[in-house]
């Protein structure tokens, strides 16, 4: 099986960066607005960044908008400034985490399309309207947007960015993986490009080729914008591999050039937290919280909080969970993937199946949507449904602690010791730090389940047991008996040498004449050559059939 390209997925509690959709930096219009930008300042900055798929700052932002804005209360039949002003709101409230930006970036896209409908080659407003739909994460919508400009112009890059981020939320990871070449091949050598890259690297279990074309997109970052998501890039990767004090150099870095960078905040509260530095993690994420209280990130904080006894400061953060993600659901975004994660560890688990379900049932098949379920079923003591689902969302080379250590606690309650101490084992190889709350509980399952008895399972021997544990005289009288029946042996050898022997015996040819082996059973009936004689062993307890999750 191919391996599935799931890039962004952050190795912590809330298990992922993409289902959480900072989509900011691919994002993109094309040059056709009218009206005159400046030659230089922050909106023809926002303008050549966004227009190359790079991320822009707030403040080069909010320029470009106010400049759009002001243009077309005089020119309203400006349909590429339409786009461009609704594609950048998408942008800004991507950036700021306010969803308070996607209505009016709905309004100004459709705008655009009521100028130039879509069947007349408004391209621009199309895909505005693509990336919206993906930061809401409404992915099929996403799909059919970014589907129709590629139909009509195959070659427009553009396009693709918003394709694979559509198709990655849906599951569908060989479509994405051919929309990611198609944008390497179009684009080749940009840091946006490289930055998929290295992304895409790192979720095929390529950490060394991530790291290292994640290092190349730094060095052709051109904005300092473009150099703090490049850093922060760094930084999630060095996390993903267990390495806490690289991460927060990563971090540091991207916050030196841009204080405000609030994922730069929220992952070094993180590894700080990996390495101990509690107090100063709690600065971070109280700082990150308070520029963008994302419900990821209150998750995470609560979480820590948890992991080191202050209950009610965790009580303080789950509520803003809560409130921050029925903000986002009045502005259109969908957050079930994050509030089913939170039920299913600290509220209703079977809430969190029901979420999680109609999700599944919607087409969003994602690796993270497949775990969480997975996970949410087991927590509401349907442990049996949910390891279906934990063994999708771990497929080979899939290198995410969380999902390891979710399958291996399914399959402990499961019985089946032998896969779940593998899988505990793998989430903690891969990052020994994944969860304040989960890693902990990983390392006493793997005690509480201790090694593998010596010499493999119980009745590997028989009744006689291993040949070690034997005693001598029981050697000896095995010997005896050994070359008693060896002296038989020969004797009749030699009485049936007495005979004329002219080829096998009826009974021991083949059905076909020609001399053959004897496949007859123990009681004289004739065995089928296709299924397996009694020495040879039946299916494992990992492969027996489960049922499955494709819904297919």
């Amino acid at each position: 099986m191919k391996t599935r390209y799931a890039p962004n997925v952050r190795n912590a509690a809330i298990g992922t960066l993409v289902a959480g959709g900072l989509v900011a930096g691919f994002l993109v219009f094309g040059p056709g607005a009218e009206g005159p930008l400046p030659a230089s300042g922050p909106a023809a900055r926002a303008m050549l960044a966004v227009g190359a798929g790079a991320p822009a700052s707030l403040n080069d932002l909010s320029a470009l908008i106010d400049n759009r804005e002001k243009w077309l209360r005089s020119r309203p039949a400006d349909e590429a400034s339409w786009a461009v002003l609704g594609s950048a709101y998408v942008e800004l409230g991507s950036l700021a985490g306010e969803w308070s930006y996607y209505p009016k970036a709905e309004t100004a896209l459709k705008r655009s399309l009521a100028v130039l409908p879509a069947a007349k080659g408004n391209a621009d407003a199309q895909l505005g309207m693509a990336a919206l739909a993906n930061a809401r994460r409404d992915y099929a919508t996403a799909k059919r947007w970014g589907e129709k400009v590629r139909a009509r112009a195959p070659k427009r890059w553009t396009a693709y960015p918003v394709l694979i981020d559509a198709y990655n939320g849906l599951g569908d990871y060989k479509a994405a993986g051919k929309a990611a070449e198609k944008l390497r091949a179009l684009r080749p050598g940009t840091a946006a490009t490289l930055g998929r890259t290295a992304l895409m690297y790192a979720g095929h279990g390529r950490p060394e080729d991530a790291a290292a074309t994640a290092y190349e997109a730094m060095t052709r970052a051109r904005t300092l914008a473009e150099r703090a998501s490049a850093h922060h890039r760094l930084g999630e990767l060095a996390w993903e591999r267990g390495e806490p004090a690289e991460a927060v150099g990563h971090y540091d870095t991207a916050l030196r050039i841009d204080a405000g960078h609030h994922p730069s905040l929220a992952g070094r509260g993180r590894a700080l937290g990996a390495l101990g530095r509690t107090d100063e993690a709690m600065r971070d994420y109280k700082a990150a919280l308070e520029k963008r209280p994302l419900p990821e990130y209150a998750l995470e904080a609560g979480e820590l909080y948890e992991s080191t006894g202050l209950d009610g400061d965790a009580r303080t953060q789950y509520r803003v969970v809560r409130t921050r993600a029925a903000e986002a659901r009045g502005h259109g975004v969908n957050v079930e993937l994050v509030l089913g994660r939170y039920e299913a560890d600290h509220g209703d688990a079977r809430s969190a199946v029901r979420r999680l379900t109609k999700e599944w049932e919607r087409g969003r098949r994602s690796l993270e949507v497949a775990d969480a379920l997975g996970w949410a079923l087991y927590r509401a003591g349907r442990a049996q449904e949910g390891l279906a689902y934990a063994k999708r969302a771990t497929e080979p080379n899939m290198r995410n602690p969380l999902f390891s250590y979710h399958r291996g606690e399914i399959e402990r309650a499961e019985g089946l010791y032998g896969a779940a101490r593998r899988h505990l084992a793998e989430a903690l190889r891969i990052n020994p730090y994944f969860s304040p709350l989960l890693a902990p509980r990983a390392k006493a399952a793997l005690d509480k389940l201790g090694e593998p008895p010596a010499g493999g399972p119980e009745d590997i021997w028989g009744e006689a047991g291993p040949p070690e544990s034997r005693t001598e005289s029981e050697s000896e009288e095995e010997s005896e008996s050994q070359e008693e029946s060896e002296s038989d042996g020969q004797r009749r050898t030699d009485d049936e040498d007495d005979e004329p022997t002219s080829g096998p015996s009826e009974s021991e040819r083949s059905p076909s004449g020609r001399p053959g082996p004897d496949r007859s059973g123990a009681d004289g009936s004739e065995s089928d050559p296709s299924e397996p004689g009694p020495s040879e062993p039946g299916p494992s307890a990992s492969d027996r059939s489960e049922p499955s999750p494709s819904g297919e």
